[in-house]
């Protein structure tokens, strides 16, 4: 049992009360290249996080070859964060909990955005301003939704001195807000990781090349075709009792750590999770942050890519969007916002090698990170989609080391 003065939630003695496996749904390891041991010491290393304390509710999906391997749980949707009263009512979870994925939103509205280019709506290396011509203000006309993408788009930064979370829900206000702004970095030349910024711009270019707002064109461009129930931006009301609850744990992050995630978020780090579970929230549409969907639902997003667009016998998207969204856009350079050397396609993070962000070896692996604790991406040498989906928010503890060893067991499978 942990300490409430660590910041961190009641661990049970006995895993196996808050741990659901969907036997139904996964299918037998050794039909897809897999060992049982490989599904035991990736399922060990997320019990090994879950006891790290950090993290309230953990949920794996993982899409081997188009087909379920692993559909599974730990912990608890709501009344175990470390300012829960003990004694409350805690209730367990399953895999088919939503999470809010927060910055893996980024990727989905980024394959929006290039299913409509295909669909002729829109130019990638066409300037934003020809869509959008306020935003051309203050020498921001050449950038191009392609650098918009990479973010390269000049403003990564929330352009207010004391920044008010309420600006995310007011669309109208926030995108005139960014059009106004004068851009840190001209030409489309340098990264800095665009938080929330560039979510509302590239929203705002669907909405006025379509005729339509953002829900209904992921239904129909995404949603819909996958076969999905929630995987959607916010949540409706009538739904939210089924929401996993997040909850900032562990220590206040100490600087710098502090100051990057205040400069790339707009406020302390410790106070996002406070927001998301605002109403406001889910009834928003925030598109770099705040789409809902369950780990299975996220693999199947990425599995589709993995498939060249292809799902199921249905096309959704055409193979050559498929394959350049998971195409480097420039070289590796240092993010001048998260001040880490970075591999960016236009809409995706992507792997390295020998090391990356998705394990050993994984420089074809793209996909994005959530709010530091979340991981869903695909990777093309193992033919695996992967969706870790957590709802504790620290910033700097041991959970990176577990987060690390999760992601190594995954990248130990062997090549497709």
């Amino acid at each position: 049992m942990f300490g409430r003065r660590r910041n961190l939630i009641r661990v049970p003695r006995d895993l196996a009360t808050v741990t659901r496996v969907d036997q139904a749904a996964e299918a037998d390891p050794a039909s897809l290249g897999v060992s049982d041991k490989d599904v035991r010491r990736i399922w060990s290393s997320i019990e090994h996080l879950y006891r790290g304390g950090t993290q309230p509710f953990v949920s794996l999906g993982i899409w081997r070859r188009g087909e379920c391997l692993i559909k599974r749980s730990i912990g608890h949707v709501s009344g175990n964060a470390p300012g829960d009263p003990v004694g409350g009512r805690a209730v367990v979870g399953t895999p088919d909990t939503p999470v809010c994925l927060f910055s893996a939103s980024k990727a989905i509205t980024a394959v929006l955005i290039h299913q409509l280019a295909e669909q002729g709506y829109l130019s990638l290396e066409a300037p934003v301003a020809d869509y959008v011509p306020e935003f051309a203000a203050r020498g921001k006309h050449r950038v191009t939704v392609s650098e918009l993408l990479a973010h390269r788009g000049g403003i990564p930064r929330v352009p207010m001195r004391k920044p008010d979370p309420a600006i995310l829900f007011d669309w109208d206000a926030a995108v005139d807000m960014l059009c106004r702004a004068k851009p840190l970095h001209r030409g489309g030349k340098q990264v800095a990781y665009h938080a929330i910024t560039g979510g509302f711009i590239l929203g705002e270019i669907a909405r006025r090349v379509t005729g339509q707002e953002l829900r209904p064109l992921l239904d129909q461009g995404l949603r819909t075709p996958l076969g999905l129930r929630h995987f959607t931006y916010g949540m409706a009301p009538k739904d939210r009792h089924e929401l996993a609850q997040d909850a900032f744990t562990g220590p206040v992050p100490p600087w710098p750590v502090g100051l990057i995630a205040k400069r790339a978020l707009g406020v302390p780090f410790e106070k996002v999770p406070s927001i998301s579970t605002d109403p406001r929230f889910m009834d928003a549409v925030i598109p770099a942050g705040n789409i809902v969907a369950t780990a299975d639902e996220v693999c199947r997003f990425y599995a589709m890519l993995l498939q060249d667009g292809a799902w199921q016998g249905t096309q959704v998207l055409k193979p050559e969007t498929a394959q350049r969204i998971r195409m480097p856009s420039g070289n590796r350079q240092l993010d001048k916002t998260l001040m880490v050397p970075v591999r960016f396609s236009e809409g995706l993070l992507l792997g390295d090698n020998p090391i990356g962000l998705y394990g050993r070896n994984c420089s074809d692996s793209f996909g994005h990170l959530g709010f530091i604790n979340i991981l869903c991406w695909g990777d093309p040498k193992r033919d695996l989609a992967v969706s870790l989906l957590t709802t504790g928010k620290p910033a700097v503890s041991t959970h990176l080391y577990q987060l690390a060893r999760v992601v190594s067991s995954i990248s130990r499978i062997p090549d497709a």
